[in-house]
């Protein structure tokens, strides 16, 4: 990824002229001079008029924030003094979820209980517990937004090749209808999120396009199951290229220009350096924002270093971190990380996961 200098542009707004021709009644007291004016018309037909001439103007263009952008940078960057952060990038398109908002999501597959939160409770409770995870990661930030997010796995490596050998599952489009539906229940965003396993990322990401289409539908993918060796998916940490990631964002920033959509976050899961590799040569796109996500569980010393290691060190954009409700409490002396704690890190993450 090459940094270039965070360009301030400003926004002109190009309005084409039009031609009105505006007919009254004839009615007493109503006149047309010769300069085409309307006069001695009553109050009414003049605010018809104005009325009508108005909804003949396209509405104005939305108009990015960038001081606004700027202070949420600088506030997430939270003290950071050794440059790396905040990363320096064009702004994004208008319409930009980050850094405006943070993002709470809860993560997993319906069909497993294993896989996280999703499919492990039933699914009033899972938004009822999803609104309080909200509520709290609000109360220990005020300044930045908390929206609530359901992080779907729609594409699931397996431990079988299944009938095309490659290791992997994809959901039918009933259960990210689900997905969806259940996300709309509490105006959430939703994420959906591919393990390829044997597959390759341009065999499954257009699977998805008519979701990806969508304004509130982000995406997700998932190097340590990226088996680019030819192992089977659990046996190895498998990894991902920058080329893997341009291909994605690539793909999501042209279906933002095609239908004119906001940006769409790209969530990039890591727990060791070797899941992604080149990570200079990540091209950063307005129309994309990519979430270099600390995916590692366990005691919250080894979370905090794993988060230090792998992606405060090697900045991409913006940084995320997963909870795990089960798998953090395996250590001895170890708990759930609250939101209070997360937030001590530079830079704070803007995306947070709960599995």
């Amino acid at each position: 990824m090459k940094k270039s200098a965070l360009l301030r542009t400003g926004t002109s707004i190009l309005l084409g002229t039009a031609t009105i021709y505006l007919f009254s009644m004839c009615k007493p007291g109503n006149a047309k001079g010769q300069d085409g004016v309307i006069t001695g018309a009553d109050s009414s037909t003049v605010a018809t008029a104005a009325k009508d001439t108005d909804a003949l103007q396209p509405p104005p263009p939305p108009v990015l924030d960038t001081a606004l952008y700027n202070a949420r940078i600088m506030h997430i960057t939270n003290g950071d003094s050794s440059g790396k952060w905040p990363v320096k990038d064009v702004y994004p398109k208008p319409g930009a979820i980050l850094p405006f908002k943070r993002v709470v999501a809860y993560y997993g597959n319906f069909y497993s209980k294993r896989m996280g939160i999703l499919g492990e409770l039933p699914e009033d409770e899972v938004l009822a517990k999803l609104k309080g995870e909200v509520k709290k990661w609000q109360e220990a930030d005020s300044t930045i937004e908390v929206v609530p997010a359901i992080h779907y796995i729609a594409v699931t490596a397996q431990g079988s090749p299944g009938a095309g050998g490659k290791y992997r599952l994809r959901m039918p489009f009933s259960q990210i209808d689900k997905a969806i539906a259940m996300a709309a229940k509490i105006d959430a965003l939703v994420f959906l999120d591919i393990q390829v396993a044997l597959s390759t990322l341009q065999a499954e990401v257009p699977e998805l396009e008519k979701y990806l289409k969508k304004p509130n539908v982000h995406f997700g993918i998932d190097p340590e199951f990226s088996m680019k060796t030819g192992k089977k998916p659990g046996s190895v940490i498998g990894s991902m290229d920058a080329d893997d990631i341009n291909y994605v964002s690539g793909y999501l920033a042209k279906l933002v220009n095609e239908y004119n959509l906001p940006p769409k976050i790209l969530v990039v899961h890591r727990f060791t350096q070797a899941m992604v590799k080149n990570y200079k040569d990540i091209k950063l796109r307005p129309e994309v924002q990519i979430v270099m996500d600390m995916d590692g569980w366990g005691h919250q010393a080894r979370k905090i270093n794993t988060y230090k290691q792998f992606i405060y060190k090697e900045p991409v954009q913006f940084t995320g971190f997963k909870i795990f409700y089960k798998n953090d409490l395996r250590e001895p002396n170890s708990h759930v990380m609250q939101p209070h704690e997360v937030l001590k890190l530079k830079p704070q993450p803007i995306y947070i996961q709960y599995q």
